[in-house]
């Protein structure tokens, strides 16, 4: 390399002279100080948090905690592990349900097999609690405590709704046993310990926190779980959730998993579901739920629009169960509740929705009182009611086509009808005290079309106003629809009364959600 190419080492003496004015101006404290120039490193102020320790609360729980070994019929065992009990989850993961068995091959050809499960001893004279799928259909059960010790159990009752069962040992004294807690006062984000027997692994302790609260995941028609994110696996089912303070506040009950093993999102059955049953079962052996003697519907943001119902918030989905039918001579029907009331809260405590009436009305003892406030064409209201006892287990054709086509053909709702003749009436199988107008035909992709309404469904009223015949129902819509509102009909089908809400130029978001009944 020639010297012309070669770098300059030392500086020239214009950048000297540069170099010391700086040093110059900083000795005199003069300008800005840079913050890379600042003694160490930052020290950020934080508050330090630490994780609980949950090795006393363990400590002291984990006697009350046993392990389940029933010997289940085959049949039994089949239906439960691969059969309809089964369901299928959002995304396509599986739903297993029920959860704990532990097959043993050895024991396969058999006619029995043996499953495990866990529990825990909710009295000194030897009652255990634990999931009805660990103990149906089983021929023996035995109970491991925690101290080594097998006991026979007997089944005192099961409860397939809840999925909760009851059992009893005979102890040689007095046992541990742990207390049922308060579920209602559980928040997500809390911290909880569930214990059990996952694999066989008897006394086996994860930690977690509650993840969302009032979970229905179509298993049963009660469903009401903590999500959680503590680790549960096989063997787990019938084992106890913990808050910190040492109450049972969950039985665990089942996971979703598409590989068998948590991945953080189990489900337990809240301490005060279970505290009901099982209170049941005790004294009586079988379980007895409320009545109101009603079907619900879910309210749709655009049945609620023609409702009137304004949302609690700006976007927040409407809330409420709307009565699609009252029940001839049912605890409703007498304290006068009627079919388009929009019923808002039990007991002073807000309904979010019809399943949430549902859960709330069965865990009520029969032939207590409870009230209910309602919005009956969108005035507030409040009636009694007394709990009962659930059941065991409920012109010419042409001229009026006419009209009904001048509906149809303006494309904002899109059905035909006719009127309620004899020919119809024997074949809907409806009697003469039915009365309206049926949808002879649907228009494929109009408003109603996608609203859910079908042919065969007889409208019986527009919003408020009963309609007789096709061309009362076409006046009550004209009104309807000048006034921009969505259209509600009340309509028959199959013997149920539903509402459906149609919003013209629009699609609908209506689902056609009905029947569910608040036992």
């Amino acid at each position: 390399m020639t010297d012309s190419f070669r770098p300059r080492l030392t500086p020239s003496p214009f950048r000297r002279s540069l170099v010391l004015a700086a040093a110059s101006v900083l000795a005199l404290g003069v300008g800005v100080t840079s913050p890379a120039l600042a003694e160490g490193p930052i020290q950020p102020q934080t508050q330090l948090h630490t994780l609980p320790n949950f090795v006393n609360l363990v400590k002291q729980v984990k006697p009350a905690v046993v392990s389940i070994t029933s010997r289940i019929r085959s049949d039994v065992a089949e239906q439960e592990e691969g059969g309809e009990p089964q369901q299928q989850m959002p995304h396509g993961m599986p739903f297993p349900f029920p959860f704990p068995f532990q097959m043993m091959p050895q024991q396969q050809q058999r006619r029995t097999i043996e499953a495990r499960g866990s529990g825990f001893i909710i009295s000194a004279d030897g009652y255990v609690v634990t999931n009805n799928h660990v103990v149906n259909g089983a021929t023996k059960v035995t109970i491991t405590l925690d101290d080594g010790t097998t006991l026979p159990a007997k089944i005192i009752g099961r409860d397939p709704k809840t999925d909760v069962a009851l059992l009893k040992i005979k102890p040689n004294g007095k046992l541990p046993f742990i207390e049922l807690g308060d579920s209602d006062n559980v928040q997500p984000g809390e911290w909880v310990v569930a214990v059990g027997n996952p694999f066989g692994l008897g006394g086996t302790v994860t930690a977690g926190i509650v993840s969302a609260r009032g979970r229905n995941l179509g298993a049963g028609p009660y469903d009401d779980f903590l999500q959680i994110d503590a680790p549960i696996n096989h063997g787990n089912s019938g084992g106890p959730l913990f808050s910190q303070d040492g109450k049972v506040i969950g039985v665990n009950a089942a996971i979703i998993s598409p590989s068998g093993g948590s991945i953080g999102i189990g489900f337990a059955i809240p301490s005060n579901t279970v505290k009901s049953v099982v209170d049941q079962l005790r004294k009586t052996g079988h379980v007895t739920r409320g009545y109101l003697g009603i079907n619900t519907q879910m309210i749709s943001p655009t049945m609620a629009q023609a409702l009137g119902l304004k949302p609690s918030e700006p976007g927040a989905p409407p809330e409420g169960a709307l009565v699609a039918s009252v029940e001839s001579g049912s605890p409703a029907d007498k304290a006068g509740i009627k079919s388009g009331d929009v019923i808002t809260t039990l007991n002073g405590n807000k309904l979010h929705d019809m399943h949430d009436l549902v859960v709330h009305v069965v865990s009520m003892v029969p032939g207590s009182s409870a009230s209910l406030g309602l919005l009956r064409n969108g005035k507030p209201m409040n009636f009694d009611v007394k709990i009962g006892n659930a059941p065991k287990d409920g012109g010419s054709s042409d001229a009026s086509g006419s009209d009904s086509n001048d509906q149809a053909g303006s494309g904002r709702i899109g059905v035909s009808l006719a009127p309620l003749s004899r020919d119809m009436r024997q074949q809907l199988g409806v009697d003469e005290n039915v009365h309206g107008a049926v949808v002879s035909e649907v228009q494929q992709g109009s408003a109603a079309d996608q609203a859910g309404i079908r042919p065969g469904d007889i409208i019986q009223s527009v919003g408020n106003t009963a309609v007789e015949n096709p061309r009362a129902v076409m006046n009550a819509v004209q009104t309807v629809l000048k006034a921009k509102q969505p259209v509600l009909f009340r309509i028959q089908r199959d013997g149920q009364q539903l509402f459906i809400a149609v919003a013209p130029g629009a699609s609908s978001d209506n689902d056609d959600n009905s029947g569910d009944d608040a036992n």
